[in-house]
């Protein structure tokens, strides 16, 4: 039996995640101006203020949990990628890997970081709480095994989901990933796995370059594991509801999950620096509720969101405000000036290409069966528990 609490989990030490200025571990040129990274750590600290301006976090079930242990990160983290952090981190910091730059403290941060998702998690699978938002910073989802990328030094959400695996709280898991930029760490850390469902909603060819096609769809016993939607830019309102409804949320509902995550990005709203989409808050907070709606058909509401990528400090605030508030289905709204507006621009609603596009999505992952059978049967657990 669940609460029917929503947990909120934030932590300082997130904030304090410095990764310098661009330009300070690679040649920035003789022309360009050093200037402060886009993940900073406002737009996550502007969020959580205004939870508590407008009384919203009181209405949560608020924690501030332990950072990540070394024995959770090296589920998925190989121990050599830890030690390289450990050892920067000590020094004068450095890059993680590709575009994942870090100065000394940055460690504890992300360690604090994996903390709060892998209690977030935690307290949902074992029914502490019914569903939870993770505020955290850095984000992960870029994270790979043995490297950092895009700003991502841990894999927030594999660490946290590899270790309610290992307590034996949750079987099949389902990630969602809506951040404009593909979760690639995601992909790569369940690619042969059957028993997690990785989903990424993003924009095609942004970043990782490499990565992100319809075409990858895990591998070995983890093919059909793995859907990817690289919307064209410009993707409004219109289709992302257009792909939710048709596409992504009956893809998870056929998968049947004990579990859902969603990497929950803001940086496919219209006002993000680093993305090319045009979505709003409502957009969010609907994409919110359908996902809370399907966690309560198919378990029993165990829903966690991740805080991921957003690089409007103004913007995600609202937005995030508006996903929290859907998620514990409260009655506390802020005004947002910008909501109408964007969604009166031109080409939100759907428009033919996009359309025809996530058709030929839709066709192609029902023609193998994915849209018409649970892959697998549910856990021995989870049938104890209906």
């Amino acid at each position: 039996m669940t609460s029917a609490a929503t947990g909120f989990f934030w932590h300082e030490r997130c904030f304090w995640h410095d990764p310098g200025a661009i330009g300070v571990f690679s040649a920035p040129g003789a022309y360009l101006q050093p200037q402060p990274a886009s993940e900073s750590p406002e737009s996550k600290r502007r969020l959580k203020n205004l939870l508590e301006v407008s009384g919203l976090i009181d209405e949560l079930a608020v924690r501030k949990p332990p950072p990540a242990s070394r024995e959770d990160l090296e589920r998925f983290h190989t121990a050599r990628y830890l030690d390289a952090l450990a050892a920067g981190d000590a020094g004068r910091g450095g890059d993680g890997g590709d575009c994942a730059p870090f100065m000394p403290g940055s460690l504890a941060a992300a360690r604090q970081s994996a903390g709060l998702a892998l209690a977030a998690v935690e307290a949902v699978a074992g029914g502490e709480l019914s569903r939870a938002y993770a505020l955290c910073r850095p984000p992960g989802h870029h994270a790979e095994a043995d490297r950092g990328r895009g700003f991502c030094l841990l894999g927030n959400i594999p660490v946290a989901v590899m270790r309610a695996r290992a307590l034996g709280l949750v079987g099949r898991v389902a990630i969602l990933d809506w951040d404009v930029h593909h979760g690639n760490g995601q992909q790569a850390a369940f690619w042969q796995d059957p028993e997690v469902f990785t989903v990424s909603l993003h924009q095609a060819a942004n970043y990782p370059l490499e990565s992100g096609g319809f075409e990858e769809q895990g591998e070995g016993e983890g093919l059909g594991a793995n859907l990817n939607l690289p919307l064209p830019p410009g993707c409004g309102i219109g289709a992302y509801d257009y792909a939710m409804e048709t596409l992504v949320l009956p893809a998870i509902e056929a998968f049947a999950p004990e579990l859902i995550v969603v990497a929950c990005g803001y940086d496919a709203c219209a006002k993000d620096p680093l993305g090319k989409m045009l979505l709003n808050g409502d957009a969010f907070a609907r994409m919110t509720a359908q996902v809370k709606a399907l966690a309560e058909r198919c378990c029993q509401g165990r829903l966690v969101m991740v805080h991921e990528g957003g690089y409007s400090e103004g913007y995600v605030p609202l937005c995030g405000h508006a996903v929290i508030q859907a998620l514990a289905g409260s009655a506390t709204a802020v005004p947002d000036p910008q909501n109408d507006e964007i969604a009166a621009w031109g080409y939100q609603s759907l428009q033919p290409h996009q359309r025809e596009l996530i058709d030929a999505w839709r066709e192609a992952w029902g023609e193998a069966g994915r849209l018409s059978a649970r892959r697998g049967r549910p856990s021995a657990g989870r049938e104890a528990s209906e």
